[in-house]
């Protein structure tokens, strides 16, 4: 059986500061790097031995993956590009505070965060779901079986976790809010509401 564990990495100088990233390649603050040693103590405690260790291409997955790695004592993670996060378009650098004021109506709000669907330039969520599916595709691809770990990012986590379970992408926002260094497993002796790690 084949199990993928999703990781979003610590708290960067964006999520700090209140400012959409997107591709921005900022570094993680104190706070973050804490967060990813807390990650990887908890992941110490389950006692896994994985078999496939993959990291977004940004500095912020980068270095959340490298104190896992150190960590668990495991080899340094592979790139794999498709891991990036959702292309925010013209969001991309501009505050949190700005995306009722410049994307309403197009957009859904929940308790925690407020989800942009549409600005120029952007991935909408449809096509951050194919992408998703590409690189389950991918991992499926290179392990049979196992445990894989993937070192991503907010929405295209949650869209790793909407394809897995065939889910669609509007329901798999509302459902949960995937924050700085949580981990879901993907499994399939699990339903989805099982697939968060709590800390």
């Amino acid at each position: 059986m084949l199990n993928i564990y999703i990781v979003r990495h610590g708290q960067d100088e964006d999520n700090a500061k209140l400012i959409l990233n997107g591709h921005r390649d900022k570094m993680l603050t104190a706070l973050g790097r804490q967060q990813a040693k807390q990650l990887a103590q908890t992941l110490k405690k389950i006692k896994i031995d994985f078999a496939g260790f993959y990291v977004s291409p940004l500095k912020r997955a980068k270095e959340t993956a490298a104190i896992i790695a150190q960590g668990l004592k495991l080899k340094p993670a592979k790139v794999l590009p498709n891991l990036i996060e959702r292309d925010f378009g013209i969001m991309t650098g501009k505050p949190t505070s700005d995306i009722v004021i410049l994307c309403a109506p197009r957009l859904i709000m929940t308790k925690e965060v407020n989800y942009f669907l549409n600005p120029y330039g952007a991935e909408t969520f449809p096509q951050l779901l194919g992408r998703a599916k590409k690189v389950l595709a991918e991992i499926k691809r290179k392990h049979k079986s196992g445990n894989v770990l993937l070192v991503t990012h907010g929405d295209i986590g949650k869209m790793i976790f909407a394809a897995y379970y065939h889910l669609d992408w509007l329901p798999t926002i509302k459902m949960f809010y995937f924050k700085n260094s949580d981990a879901l497993l993907l499994s399939s002796g699990l339903n989805p509401k099982q697939a968060y790690i709590a800390k």
